[in-house]
C-alpha cells in the first residue's frame, strides 16, 4: 500500500471523506504551484492531482485548457513537473497523482517515465486518453515500481467493461459525474448516487467523484455516499482570476477549508 491507500485507510478510520484537488502544474508558475501544494495540504486537501499541461486535451474543459496553454507558454515540461514533485517530497508526504495524457509520457519514454516518477515521489497516474484496453503499455512499468494506475468510470461505461476495469484498478476509482468535459456542467446528485452504488458492487476500492463539482453543497451531498470528491476547474479558475493578487494563496486556501468542512459535515 502506498500513500494513496494509506490516506484512504486513515480517512476511513476517522470516518472522513477524501478531498482531492487538481492543479495545473506551472500555472501561473511552478514555484506558485509548489506553494499552493503546501498551502492546500495545510487547508485540508487529502490527495493532489497535478496536471501535466498538454496542447490537445480531450477531457479538460475551457478553464483547464487555458491553464495548460499558459503553462506550456511559460515552458513547463513533464521533466520540470517531476522536478517540482521531487522538491515537494523533501517536506511533504501528501499523495500525488499525475493527471494528463499519454503523448508527453510516450515522448519522454514510458519506462524512463515510470522510474523518474517513482524517484520523484509520484504515487499514482491518471492518463485520460489511455483506455483500459491499451493501458498495459504504461502499466507494465508503473505497476512494477508501485505507482497506482487510477482508472476512470464514465456514465456511459457498460457493466461488463466496468467489471474488467474495476478488477484491475489500483488506488481508487474515479467516477466522471457528467457526460462531457471538465467544468462545464453541474452533475445530478441522484444519478451519481445510483452509479456509485453500481460501482460499489464490483470493487472494494475507494470511489471518488469528479467533473463539475465546485460548490460546498455539492461536496456535502456527494460525500454522503462516495469516498471522496475531486475539484479541478473551480480551483484553476480561482488561481487565474487572482494570479496577480498577493492574497492568492489565502483566497484558494479559504475556499478549500469551506469545501472540506462541508464534505465531512455528516461525520463531524
Amino acid at each position: 500500500m502506498n500513500r494513496i491507500g494509506d490516506k484512504f485507510k486513515s480517512l476511513r478510520a476517522k470516518n472522513e471523506k477524501a478531498l482531492i484537488v487538481y492543479l495545473t502544474a506551472g500555472d501561473p508558475s511552478l514555484d506558485i504551484t509548489k506553494k499552493l501544494i503546501f498551502a492546500l495540504e495545510k487547508a485540508g486537501v487529502d490527495i493532489l492531482e497535478i496536471g501535466v499541461p498538454f496542447s490537445d486535451p480531450t477531457a479538460d474543459g475551457p478553464v483547464i485548457q487555458a491553464a495548460s496553454q499558459r503553462s506550456l507558454k511559460s515552458g513547463t515540461t513533464l521533466e520540470s513537473v517531476l522536478k517540482m514533485v521531487a522538491e515537494v517530497r523533501k517536506v511533504s508526504e501528501i499523495p500525488i497523482v499525475l493527471f494528463g495524457y499519454f503523448n508527453p509520457i510516450f515522448a519522454f519514454g514510458v519506462k524512463k517515465f515510470a522510474h523518474a516518477a517513482r524517484t520523484a515521489g509520484v504515487d499514482g497516474v491518471l492518463v485520460v486518453d489511455l483506455p483500459y484496453e491499451e493501458a498495459k503499455e504504461l502499466r507494465t512499468y508503473t505497476d512494477a515500481v508501485g505507482i497506482d494506475f487510477i482508472s476512470l468510470i464514465a456514465p456511459t461505461t457498460e457493466e461488463a467493461r466496468l467489471k474488467k476495469i474495476a478488477a484491475d484498478a489500483t488506488g481508487f476509482l474515479y467516477y466522471i459525474s457528467i457526460t462531457g468535459i471538465t467544468g462545464t456542467a453541474a452533475p445530478k446528485i441522484d444519478n451519481i448516487k445510483i452509479e456509485v452504488e453500481k460501482i460499489r458492487k464490483v470493487t472494494k476500492l475507494p470511489i471518488a467523484v469528479g467533473f463539475g463539482i465546485s460548490k460546498p453543497q455539492q461536496a456535502r451531498e456527494i460525500g454522503r455516499f462516495a469516498d471522496g470528491i475531486v475539484i479541478g476547474s473551480a480551483v484553476v479558475r480561482m488561481i487565474d482570476e487572482n494570479k496577480n493578487n498577493r492574497d492568492l494563496i489565502e483566497i484558494v486556501s479559504d475556499y478549500i477549508i469551506d469545501i472540506k468542512k462541508e464534505l465531512n459535515i455528516y461525520y463531524a
